[in-house]
């Protein structure tokens, strides 16, 4: 029952964050592009971190490290593939600034963000949850890094809802029912436990984790020309990859 009062606590954490949208009223457009990169970065390092430090670590104990060992390989890549084929065919892209593409159809592109956003959001309640059942350290560590992620998706989500037409109010209560998925997801899992592993949406986890801050995150930040900028971005993914080893370190690990 325990796991259960933190995957809801949790995750009803992570889907308020959707509200931080309403920053974008007050805050100006380059001080908000600044926060973007300096989220995205943290984000990143948290991502990374989560996959190395706390995923393949629990993955490896369940399904071994040895030659023909290959239920852990084959989750990992299939969390890969699952985020690398939903960006290419649904256009899934984790874009925190309006306009990306998409211009000349930008209302139906809003809808298309809203419902790939709830469905995001929902795997992410699904890998929280998945966390939580496998030990408290993998919990909070997966917590961490999907709400440090959470924080510039949502914010850009909600500017491309404005972009495509929604008024403000309305785009950010939309957006924050789309982010209220990931509850459902969390306690669906603790539920079906008899019936699914958490330890193989672990697995997929590690791979769409590893996709996510390799293949969207860190492009998004790299090739910055000032060296403050890069210092300041190679210091935030630093940081979020050392919250994830604290909290390894710190938090105590039953399974």
């Amino acid at each position: 029952m325990i796991e259960l009062l933190w995957i809801v606590g949790v995750t009803s954490l992570i889907a308020v964050l959707a509200l931080l949208g309403i920053f974008t009223f007050i805050l100006k457009e380059k001080l908000f592009q600044k926060l973007i990169n300096i989220l995205v970065s943290f984000a990143a390092g948290a991502f990374i971190g989560a996959v190395f430090f706390e995923f393949l670590p629990e993955i490896f104990h369940e399904f071994g490290v040895h030659h023909g060992d290959l239920e852990g390989p084959l989750l990992i890549t299939s969390g890969f593939m699952f985020f690398f084929i939903l960006e290419e065919f649904l256009q899934w892209h984790h874009c925190h600034e309006p306009p990306c593409e998409h211009e000349e159809n930008k209302e139906a592109f809003s809808y298309l963000i809203l419902i790939s956003n709830a469905v995001h959001n929902f795997v992410d309640g699904l890998i929280v949850g998945a966390a939580f059942l496998i030990a408290l350290p993998v919990g909070i560590s997966t917590s961490i890094a999907v709400a440090a992620h959470e924080i510039p998706q949502e914010l850009g989500n909600f500017g491309i809802l404005v972009y495509g037409g929604w008024g403000k109010i309305k785009a950010l209560l939309v957006n924050l029912g789309a982010s209220l998925m990931i509850v459902p997801g969390g306690v669906l899992v603790y539920f079906a436990e008899p019936l699914i592993k958490p330890i193989y949406l672990i697995g997929f986890a590690a791979g769409s984790f590893l996709y996510i801050g390799a293949a969207d995150l860190i492009p998004e930040v790299h090739g910055e020309a000032d060296l403050k900028k890069s210092a300041i971005t190679i210091t935030m993914f630093l940081l979020g990859l050392s919250i994830i080893v604290i909290v390894e370190m710190i938090v105590p690990h039953h399974h």
